[in-house]
């Protein structure tokens, strides 16, 4: 019988920690293949945290095909076509039920998910599975002890995909965490950009409007993107807001020394 290792997750993006996982295990021959299954919608995180599901299964196909291993470490739609919210416990009968009798399932996990792995709908049977954890900073392997196989010597995830999108969201450099081809389709279909990250930050100054943090945020993004009018702006409201607020100030005379030094004509204002 084929050893089919599941690892789930929302891959939203999917990163170089990601694959260094898929890698490690089919290197220390602990399964034939991988299968990444890409969650539509996790029980945990609101939907609007999420790519389309389509685009984050698109990226996990790019990020699968440059790894060491395209043939055997591969995205799986699986949960796309069960009932939403998808549930592990579910997935895990569905797979056993059509595919059993050719495939044997282990499950592969983090540390971090251990700790509330028993609020997880039908937990004593998912550990009936074998399952395999992977450190994660932060993350406690030890509530469950004896259940499943601790991999100690596993590369350590030093980022999280919510690290990831901070990054593309404030315009940072990410190549040090995402595949060139899946920083590539990042790009080209607008994922969690500095604009996309502007639009959501307007939406909340609209339900917070004296909330400081947010018009700072907003600032920062567009102080990157040059756009120095609506920068200024931001920093001149929060001044409004908080008369003491320090940090506003001083980038408030930032834009302030940049227009004067672009904007010296008075025919070019």
């Amino acid at each position: 019988m084929k050893r089919m290792m599941l690892y789930f997750g929302s891959f939203n993006p999917i990163h170089k920690g990601h694959v260094a996982l898929a890698e490690y295990v089919v290197d220390r021959d602990l399964c034939d293949e991988v299968a990444l299954v890409v969650s539509p919608q996790s029980p945990y995180k609101e939907a609007g945290m999420l790519a389309p599901e389509m685009e984050r299964f698109e990226m996990a196909e790019i990020a699968c095909k440059a790894s060491k291993h395209p043939e055997r470490i591969r995205p799986s739609v699986v949960e796309f076509l069960l009932p939403k919210p998808s549930y592990t416990i579910d997935t895990l009968r569905y797979l056993t039920e059509n595919f059993g009798r050719e495939m044997r399932f282990s499950i592969l996990m983090g540390a971090d998910q251990i700790e509330r792995l028993d609020g997880w709908k039908e937990y004593e049977r998912i550990l009936e599975y074998p399952i395999y954890v992977y450190p994660r900073r932060g993350g406690r392997a030890d509530r469950l002890d004896g259940r499943f196989t601790l991999l100690d010597d596993a590369p350590l995830q030093e980022f999280s995909s919510t690290e990831v999108r901070r990054r593309i969201e404030s315009g940072e450099d990410t190549s040090t965490m995402l595949a060139p081809g899946v920083a590539a389709h990042i790009r080209t279909k607008g994922l969690w950009s500095p604009s996309a990250r502007i639009a959501t930050l307007t939406a909340q100054i609209a339900a917070e409007p004296a909330n400081t943090g947010l018009y700072l945020e907003r600032g920062k993004l567009h102080y990157r993107k040059n756009e120095w009018g609506a920068a200024l702006n931001d920093f001149n409201r929060i001044l409004e807001i908080d008369a003491t607020h320090e940090e506003a100030r001083q980038l408030a005379a930032m834009v302030h020394e940049i227009l004067e030094y672009r904007y010296k004509d008075i025919y070019n204002p």
